[in-house]
């Protein structure tokens, strides 16, 4: 079994829509992961975010550590070094860099501290990164609201629904991961879901992404000319389960360092995310876990789930 491959073209350019929602519909409902095609994302954008990308991550690690994460407090944003982010409690094989919503210091929430909020920070050595990443933000948060079109109209709602509703105003955050390459049993990130609404993800020709599925794992190589989209945990929330976020991991062993590009178009920081009963008879999540235990508001949830992440940050905000 392969993973889907959607053309979402008439959702991002207009046309007849219903093929592509009714094909994301049945994705989501058979493991919540998809190829999508004709997204417009103009290919030479994504040639120089990987080159800029590769500029980054071939500096010493002095002059990566410049923009580290401890640096841009609250926001989160920067570098962090292999091992220096935990998946489920475990160092992960892999180093990154975390970006979000460019927001200029005068903004009322950068003032106020509201976490995940602020400017980026952006290595002096590559300054070719800050004009591609952005561009790359905006490009990405255009397709995110394409797609959420296809799955609103999937679950018999209005095309506008989300982008109406809890993504007016999107909680919008992007990262760039190097995987070196693994020989052992160590895994570059391990078995996990997303956090939010949706997930697009952009990969270098070197695979190493699998998701698990009823069948059991199954690889997402790269295809040349997709993003890998998956759904989220308050997709699945929202749906009660009949869209299921599906876990997934990466192990990277083709022998080179490997680079990947995922974006997170999630609900607005304030908004609230209603729980749905679940369909009689659901088994419930892989992980045992309940998505209608919380409450509060996404920004809550998200601001908890980064602290897991990076304990380290959460401690120096603490202090701070």
């Amino acid at each position: 079994m392969d993973l889907p491959v959607i053309d979402v073209t008439s959702l991002v350019a207009g046309g007849d829509t219903a093929p592509a929602a009714a094909a994301i519909g049945r994705a989501c409902r058979a493991h919540g992961f998809f190829y999508v095609t004709g997204h417009g994302v103009d290919p030479a954008l994504q040639r120089r975010l990987d080159t800029a990308a590769r500029a980054f991550f071939a500096l010493p690690e002095a002059e990566k550590e410049r923009i580290s994460m401890i640096e841009g407090g609250t926001a989160w944003r920067g570098f962090f070094p292999v091992g220096g982010e935990l998946t489920s409690g475990r160092p992960d094989l892999k180093e990154g860099l975390y970006f979000g919503s460019e927001l200029p210091a005068d903004d009322p929430r950068v003032l106020a501290g509201v976490p995940l909020h602020g400017p980026n920070l952006f290595p002096a050595a590559v300054p070719e990164l800050r004009g591609t990443v952005l561009e790359w933000i905006e490009a990405l948060t255009s397709l995110g609201r394409a797609v959420l079109r296809g799955v609103a109209l999937s679950l018999g709602l209005p095309a506008s629904h989300f982008e109406d509703g809890i993504t007016r105003d999107p909680t919008v955050l992007f990262r760039i991961f190097h995987y070196p390459p693994s020989s052992g049993p160590e895994w570059g990130v391990g078995e996990h879901t997303d956090y939010g609404l949706l997930t697009l993800l952009a990969q270098d020709r070197h695979g190493g992404l699998q998701v698990r599925t009823p069948g059991g794992w199954l690889d997402a190589p790269p295809l040349p000319g997709t993003f890998v989209c998956n759904i989220g945990d308050m997709l699945d929330r929202l749906t009660g389960g009949r869209y299921r976020s599906a876990p997934h991991r990466v192990r990277n062993t083709s022998g080179h360092g490997r680079l990947s590009f995922p974006f997170f178009f999630d609900p607005g920081f304030t908004a609230t995310i209603p729980a749905l009963p679940r369909p009689p008879g659901d088994p419930g999540r892989w992980d045992g876990g309940d998505l209608s235990v919380f409450g509060g508001t996404y920004g809550d949830y998200l601001t908890a789930k980064v602290a897991r992440v990076f304990p380290a940050l959460w401690s120096a905000k603490g202090t701070a």
